[in-house]
């Protein structure tokens, strides 16, 4: 059993993780940058480190500085939430190393998984079902030429170590290609030192949808009810939903099936999320799988019952899964709206400031709000925008609509802009109503 757990995140995730950690009475170290000082993972945690400055790279993204608080403190793991190390090999490498377990999957499958090509190589090999796109990095202009006429444009250029919209062009014909090919390997190799670039078809018109799973050191697997995450601000995900409308019981089986498949191919150890595109004769294309616990969990924690932090801690103890496949059938429905501290009407400029007022809709059976936000508490410039998840469950998909509609409408946060009145939009929209939102839907309306 773990004694000691150090927390490399911040916000409501860090928030999260230290109270699952006083329930399952193991000790908890937060770590926090000088900006976060007064946050309330800092205030609740057994005990707090500050690890440096206020900027991201100087705290959070420091290895040396997190490593060196969960050595000085006696701790017997990490936990990296989402973002910030959670996908960083080295980091998980240097935990190995230091003899302090990782909650989350090895060194070796983060850094497979974080190479898109060498991920899409895996895939293949698992019989995954792959959008069109080259086999493995271009080597040069004229193959990216050869394979773009292949698969017909438009097409995407991407870095093969990307992330964060780095190293990625759109493309549209053979002379923007000659243009654009140069400018995304110089960005890949400012941003990764890699310039390595892979290509593949843009696939229009289609729906996000994505798979966790979760496996145990004993290589028992399960896959959960899929989430519809298709509702996105230029590839940012705004609100997910889960289970989704348009997919039968007997899709769901054979696409958590694949993403089963995809996870003991690599042989993967606690939990992850395969990402597919579905097109509208509901054929599945892998798009990538990120090996950490997603922002979107809770809604599957709705639906499933199942405490996934939790699991992830006893999974890395070494512990089984401690539920069965069957267990997962999805019990109604659950929607998450990502509350950010950003100005809609100002193109989502970040909103700093301090909470003046804050009141929380809680209390009804399906609503939840996971947030890290207190009446006089500051919001910095520094990082992320996103300040909470209002989470709502019902037996039907109307009723969770109608459940965030009325803790929407009741919600109060003041002292600073944010896009809760964007999302009370989107909820009365007739395509969302209508389970037909495609992951360009929300970029098109925004920029009509």
């Amino acid at each position: 059993m773990f004694k000691k757990v150090l927390v490399a995140n911040r916000g409501e995730i860090a928030l999260h993780i230290v109270r699952t950690l006083k329930e399952m009475q193991i000790a908890s170290v937060a770590v926090y940058s000088q900006a976060d000082h007064n946050s309330l993972h800092v205030q609740l945690a057994d005990e707090a480190v500050c690890i440096g400055g206020n900027r991201a790279q100087d705290s959070y993204l420091n290895m040396q500085n997190v490593m060196s608080a969960a050595l000085g403190t006696g701790c017997d793991a990490i936990h990296p939430g989402y973002g910030f190390l959670s996908e960083n090999s080295q980091f998980a490498e240097m935990c190995e190393a230091c003899g302090i377990t990782f909650i989350g999957p090895s060194s070796q499958v983060i850094a497979l998984m974080g190479d898109k090509s060498q991920a899409k190589l895996s895939m293949q090999q698992a019989v995954v079902p792959l959008i069109p796109g080259s086999d493995g990095p271009v080597q040069d202009l004229a193959q990216a030429q050869a394979v773009a006429q292949d698969i017909g444009y438009p097409v995407l250029l991407k870095a093969v170590a990307g992330g964060g919209g780095k190293g990625i062009r759109r493309v549209e014909s053979e002379a923007q290609l000659n243009q654009l090919y140069p400018q995304a390997q110089a960005e890949s190799a400012a941003a990764f030192g890699n310039q390595a670039l892979y290509l593949e078809k843009i696939m229009t018109n289609v729906k996000h949808i994505e798979v966790q799973i979760f496996r145990d050191q004993q290589g028992h697997g399960v896959y959960f009810p899929e989430r519809d995450c298709s509702l996105q601000r230029f590839k940012q995900k705004v609100l997910e939903e889960t289970p989704s409308t348009l997919l039968t019981t007997e899709e769901r089986q054979k696409l958590g099936a694949i993403a089963l498949q995809a996870a003991e191919q690599i042989n993967y150890v606690n939990t992850g999320t395969v990402e597919f595109l579905m097109d509208q004769a509901h054929q599945f294309y892998f798009l990538e799988m990120n090996t950490r616990i997603q922002v979107e969990h809770p809604i599957t924690e709705m639906v499933t019952g199942i405490d996934l932090i939790r699991e992830q801690i006893n999974v890395a103890q070494g512990h089984p899964l401690s539920f069965e496949q069957s267990q997962l059938t999805p019990n109604g429905f659950a929607i998450e709206c990502r509350l950010n501290a950003e100005n809609p009407e100002q193109h989502f400029a970040p909103s700093a400031g301090t909470i003046d007022y804050l009141y929380l809709p809680i209390g009804n059976l399906g609503v939840r709000i996971d947030s890290h936000l207190f009446s006089g508490y500051t919001i910095s410039p520094f990082y992320d925008a996103m300040i909470g998840k209002l989470i709502t469950w019902g037996p039907t998909r109307a009723i969770a609509i109608a459940k965030m509609q009325r803790l929407l409408n009741e919600l109060i946060v003041t002292g600073i802009k944010t896009n809760q009145a964007f999302q009370q939009t989107l909820l009365i929209d007739p395509t969302f109503e209508a389970s037909q939102v495609t992951t360009d839907y929300l970029s098109q309306k925004l920029t009509d």
